[in-house]
């Protein structure tokens, strides 16, 4: 690479700088804590490990998305993180063991080989809430719930969520007995709401449950679909009737909590299909075509370590949140000017303003007070009566 080029950063990956870094900062910490307000406990996990475990349970989407590497000390084949869930489900499936339901949070940057869409990074910082050890749907209003309080403190405009349960779809291929190519072609469909291309996948399967696996491609909108559900579905195995209760319980408790947030059902949407096992949602805001954060129910995530857990949770990226929303985040005060000096008494007063919490910048050999404005500050210390003071910047 020329010299000249040197500056330049790959498609997709990109620096954050002052006073946008600032603010992406400040607002992770104030995500943070509200997640452990909520009992979530904060966890940090490697950028890079054996790709066994960065892919368990995952699925083939991850796969693709992420930077392989040899180990020169192993020859083992690693990863770097493009979804830190996965190493979460590790945490709690191996490393801590608890018994009971178990609350993770994380925030951290990840790095994608391939970006979700063309116009998003792949180096975003991810950050999410994980649930485990609990399978009732009272988990799954739980995290939502915190989701939505994410965006609200965030002050992300519009908000409207998207709910379906990928139980249901899953229920009617297996008494289907799709397997193998027919059933990833008919999910192919389902998610291009291809109706037509459904009917043709569904020739010769047993009347009602073609009717059923066609149905999921038009049962999609407000809350009327859950009851238009219901009676469509009326003939389906156990399995989808469990799946739709479900969906209808979180459905409920959802309206009671935020009974302004517009929420929208697609009982054809397979989100995540190969790696959710339950209820999927996603938040989306106008004008912006991928979610904003998204989520669902992943049971036995944690079987590859040893043990099978029941889990929900979402993820984000923090640079999105941000940009997206109108956040209140505390500015930084402008600083204060410390000349070039080696008076005791002058780093004295410089130690004692920082215990303070002020953001004093003291000039290097040469540096006059004509720096101050760059350095991002509005006052200066000034020796007076043999004393050093504040002062304003002249």
């Amino acid at each position: 690479m020329a010299t000249v080029d040197r500056w330049l950063l790959p498609d997709g990956i990109e620096e954050v700088l002052p006073p946008e870094a600032a603010r992406i900062e400040a607002a992770r910490r104030q995500v943070l804590d509200l997640f452990q307000r909520w009992g979530y406990d904060f966890v940090v996990t490697p950028h890079i490990e054996y790709l066994e475990s960065l892919l368990t349970g995952a699925g083939q989407d991850l796969d693709l998305r992420t930077f392989k590497v040899t180990d020169p000390q192993s020859g083992h084949l690693m990863g770097f993180r493009a979804d830190i869930t996965p190493q979460v489900a590790r945490i709690d499936a191996h490393t801590l063991r608890r018994e009971g339901p178990n609350r993770l949070c994380y925030a951290g940057s990840v790095l994608h080989a391939k970006p979700r869409a063309l116009s998003t990074s792949r180096s975003p910082i991810q950050l999410g809430a994980e649930l485990y050890g609990d399978a009732s749907p009272a988990s799954d209003v739980e995290v939502i719930s915190l989701m939505l309080e994410m965006l609200e403190l965030a002050a992300v405009p519009d908000v409207h969520m998207d709910l379906g349960h990928v139980g249901i779809y899953r229920g009617l291929a297996k008494a289907a007995g799709l397997s193998g190519e027919a059933e990833r072609d008919l999910f192919d469909a389902l998610q291009r709401k291809a109706v037509d291309e459904v009917a043709q996948l569904t020739e010769g399967l047993p009347h009602e449950l073609a009717s059923m696996l066609r149905s999921l491609a038009e049962l999609c909108g407000g809350r009327e679909v859950l009851d238009l559900a219901q009676g469509v579905l009326m003939d389906a195995p156990t399995e989808v009737h469990r799946a739709l209760d479900e969906l209808i319980a979180i459905a409920d408790a959802l309206e009671l909590r935020y009974p302004e947030l517009p929420l929208y059902f697609d009982l054809g949407e397979l989100r995540g299909y190969r790696y959710h096992t339950g209820v999927v949602f996603a938040a989306f805001v106008p004008g912006v075509g991928q979610s904003i954060a998204q989520g669902g129910r992943y049971d036995d995530i944690g079987a590859d370590f040893g043990r099978a857990r029941p889990a929900t949770g979402f993820s984000t990226d923090l640079k999105t949140l941000v940009t997206l929303g109108n956040m209140a985040l505390d500015q930084p005060a402008p600083g204060v000017w410390a000349p070039d000096s080696r008076d005791p008494y002058l780093w004295y007063e410089v130690k004692r303003l920082r215990a303070d919490g002020q953001r004093v910048v003291q000039a290097l050999p040469g540096q006059e007070v004509a720096s101050a404005t760059e350095a991002d500050c509005d006052r200066q210390l000034v020796l007076r009566d043999g004393r050093w003071q504040v002062a304003a910047l002249s």
